[in-house]
């Protein structure tokens, strides 16, 4: 007997509850089948147990390499226990899931577990974990099925040769590891690893770290990571991995065009994502791909099927979790005929979890030159910031970069302590369309590393205080 509802949602990562949520609040009878993780890749194998991780990591880093700033004193020999560290990340992970099905409660949203597929533009049928089936007809869907992860050509996941989620579930390390790619989980990975102990080497193949950051936020990376003893090499291409011997054979080619093999006990393969369309009966709905093998969505998240919407990393715009709640959100109230607003991919803000912490939004300088603003920058350093020196934690810099021709601020790259909580106020203003000369009157309280922001808007209206 086939159950009907206002709203389905295919998938309950972060885009998908969320709209579920939206959807309840906005007087719809709504279901989420989900097959796996509840509250998505994020809260269960990827940000969320990754900041517990990066914590004991950076008080690992304390203990071992600030005792003296701090005046920290242990007799003794200090050990640390990475399978602590694990189960710290599980219990904060769990704990963020009983969340989500809570909300799924307090909003009386059914939930379904298992694997949805369609039969038609307006049915799903459900295999259930308990090996039952279901069908579900709907008036509405949203389909938030999310990425997986893309594998270097001629590999497999495997014991040794691993992606991000078979990492983060470890509950012990390996003595050494190269990891394949410097992007965001590349980068946050090698700073939990080398800091338990383990001989770190990041392979990328474009020219430099955190690829899609500004090039002035890759190089003072790249310098604090070469600084703390992790191998980093650019501009090289992994052409192969055996895992026939004792170690993992990785053979590399540079830019000069020399090949040589990196040996280790494990690979970490963080290449990127490619959207999850197979399996879910794509095909029976007629929704139109793109290109890239990607739903196509438009501003308010619409696919070429009326009532089937598609969010998140399901529709490659912009694969963060932020985006697919703000996409979720959209959907919901495009559905409901609610008031909503269009998203602007490129002033989404983008946060990485790296040491120096990375955080970021909009037209990188290289990119905003390309585009023909008339760009102006300003940049200043956590060196001529006071809080900053209370932390003992002085690298690093908020560089901000308007159109000179209105004053509008169009990007923003900060690198630094805590980096990733200032963002919001820049992304306010470029929202509000607020000029540098009105963003530079609001009062920032001291001392505080939020004050750099505001000395960089001060350059940009040509009166920066403190550099």
């Amino acid at each position: 007997m086939e159950d009907r509802f206002d709203v389905v949602v295919l998938g309950a990562g972060p885009g998908g509850y969320v709209a579920a949520i939206r959807a309840a609040q906005l007087g719809k009878r709504v279901a989420v089948v989900e097959e796996k993780y509840w509250g998505g890749v994020c809260l269960n194998v990827g940000c969320i147990p990754t900041k517990a991780l990066l914590r004991n990591a950076e008080l690992a880093h304390l203990f071992t390499h600030e005792q003296k700033t701090y005046g920290i004193k242990v007799e003794g020999q200090v050990s640390f226990d990475y399978g602590e560290a694990f189960s710290r990340s599980r219990t904060v992970a769990d704990g963020r899931v009983k969340g989500v099905h809570f909300l799924m409660k307090k909003n009386g949203i059914t939930e379904f577990d298992g694997r949805g597929a369609f039969l038609d533009a307006n049915t799903l049928q459900v295999a259930k974990s308990d090996g039952t089936t279901a069908t579900i007809g709907f008036e509405n869907c949203v389909i938030a099925t999310g990425a997986t992860p893309r594998l270097l050509p001629g590999t497999s996941r495997s014991e040794r040769v691993v992606t991000y989620e078979e990492q983060i579930l470890a509950d012990s390390l390996p003595r050494s590891i190269v990891i394949a790619g410097a992007g965001a989980i590349g980068i946050e990975f090698a700073y939990v690893l080398h800091n338990y102990g383990v001989k770190v080497t990041i392979v990328e193949f474009l020219d430099r770290v955190a690829p899609l950051e500004d090039a002035d936020v890759s190089k003072e990376l790249a310098k604090q990571y070469r600084k703390l003893g992790i191998d980093v090499m650019t501009s090289t291409r992994v052409d192969s991995i055996d895992e026939s011997g004792e170690q993992v054979r990785v053979t590399v080619t540079g830019k000069d065009g020399k090949e040589q093999v990196l040996e280790a006990d494990k690979v970490l393969q963080a290449i990127g994502f490619a959207p999850n369309v197979s399996g879910y009966g794509l095909e029976a709905t007629g929704v139109r791909l793109t290109e890239r093998g990607a739903i196509d969505v438009d501003g308010r998240c619409r696919t070429n099927v009326p009532h089937i919407y598609a969010i998140g990393d399901v529709t490659a715009k912009l694969m963060l979790a932020h985006t697919a709640e703000a996409m979720g959100v959209i959907a919901a109230e495009t559905l409901a005929d609610a008031e909503t607003m269009e998203l602007d991919y490129v002033m989404i803000p983008r946060a990485t979890y790296s040491q120096p912490q990375i955080a970021s939004f909009g037209w990188t300088e290289a990119q905003a030159k390309e585009k023909g603003f008339d760009v102006k920058v300003a940049k200043f350093p956590f060196q001529a910031n006071g809080k900053a020196h209370g932390l003992g934690d002085t690298v690093g810099f908020v560089k901000v970069i308007s159109d000179a021709k209105y004053g509008e601020i169009i990007g923003a790259h900060l690198i630094g302590p805590d980096v990733t909580e200032l963002l919001p106020e820049l992304t306010l203003a470029q929202q509000w369309d607020l000029t540098v000369h009105e963003v530079a009157r609001n009062v920032h309280a001291h001392p505080t590393l939020g004050e750099a922001v505001k000395e960089a808007v001060h350059g940009l209206a040509g009166h920066m205080i403190n550099f």
